[in-house]
């Protein structure tokens, strides 16, 4: 076998992250037939399949999915190499943790960053859906996730995560709450009821995910029925903004510090009709070891969920 071609491992890299030999020629600056060409030589010099063309994309094949793993790996070592001989820079301690968009664990990273070392230290902090997470754990260079989703896809998540070889481990269970302006019309109910909620605005994450289901029966599913107005949002400041100004306006959450309640002028309630039980569950590949930094911000997420949750 040929000694692999490290550029041909960048090019496979991208072509995994986009599935898209278009879109990743784009982003890569090359034309699309020399990138074509790069990765049938590459499939040729392994001798497996790594990815196979459908008319929706190229799709990673199961040998494919383990080969990115490990060329992530192998560039990033480069990487850390070429910054230290070439440049003579110190390596970076460094986390990377991709979560949903959940304040008590904003709250616990707000916590774990006063505890950052003096050395050079780089950390990537992203909020996304459970999609969006897996892929940057399997594909791109994020070490850590949270991974959020309902009790009765459990089998789903956990069936992925064998097949990605992935270790996953329950961070914490809970029900919604719903969130509003401290006047708000449900604030002041004795008890709150889904028939309560008909006449109000909803804001609600833009993009949840369930393997093997489509993103419209997944919202049918988490979303009720009977709300007929919807504000769907990507990133949590606004939300915070929105619920803040108008008081016909509620969000169902994970239980949010009381702080970041008092801050916005919001209160938090529970609904009678809501019995659907939530997993946080964190993953990471089961090959990585944990550094300092990771099991620092693991403990810091713990320390938030028994004081939040």
């Amino acid at each position: 076998m040929k000694s692999l071609n490290i550029l041909h491992l960048k090019y496979a890299i991208e072509v995994a992250k986009t599935g898209s030999i278009n879109k990743a020629a784009e982003s890569l600056l090359i034309a699309q037939p020399n990138l074509s060409r790069s990765i049938k030589e590459l499939e040729n010099d392994l001798g497996i399949t790594i990815f196979e063309r459908t008319v929706k994309g190229m799709l990673l094949t199961p040998e494919g999915e383990e080969f990115i793993g490990y060329a992530n790996d192998i560039l990033t070592q480069i990487e850390s190499v070429e910054k230290m001989y070439k440049n003579g820079v110190p390596i970076k301690r460094r986390l990377s943790v991709s979560v949903p968009r959940a304040t008590y664990i904003s709250e616990a990273f707000a916590q774990f960053s006063k505890n950052i070392p003096k050395e050079s230290v780089e950390i990537f902090y992203k909020e996304t859906n459970s999609s969006r997470t897996i892929k940057n754990i399997t594909y791109d260079d994020y070490k850590l996730g949270i991974v959020r989703y309902a009790e009765n896809y459990d089998r789903y998540f956990k069936s992925m995560f064998d097949e990605k070889g992935l270790t996953y481990e329950l961070v914490s269970e809970f029900h919604y709450v719903l969130i509003m302006k401290k006047d708000s019309p449900l604030a002041f109910l004795p008890e709150i009821h889904f028939s309560d909620l008909e006449n109000l605005i909803e804001i609600a994450h833009a993009d949840p995910y369930v393997p093997t289901l489509s993103a419209a029966k997944v919202k049918k599913e988490e979303l009720p029925d009977n709300i007929n107005r919807r504000i769907f949002v990507f990133e949590r400041a606004s939300q915070f903004d929105l619920l803040a100004e108008n008081k016909d306006i509620f969000m169902w959450v994970s239980p949010i510090p009381q702080k970041i309640l008092d801050r916005y002028g919001l209160v938090q309630r529970e609904c009678a009709d809501n019995q659907k039980v939530y997993k946080d569950v964190l993953i990471y590949k089961k090959d990585h070891k944990l550094t300092e930094l990771e099991k620092n911000f693991i403990t810091e997420v713990c320390i938030a969920k028994r004081k939040h949750l």
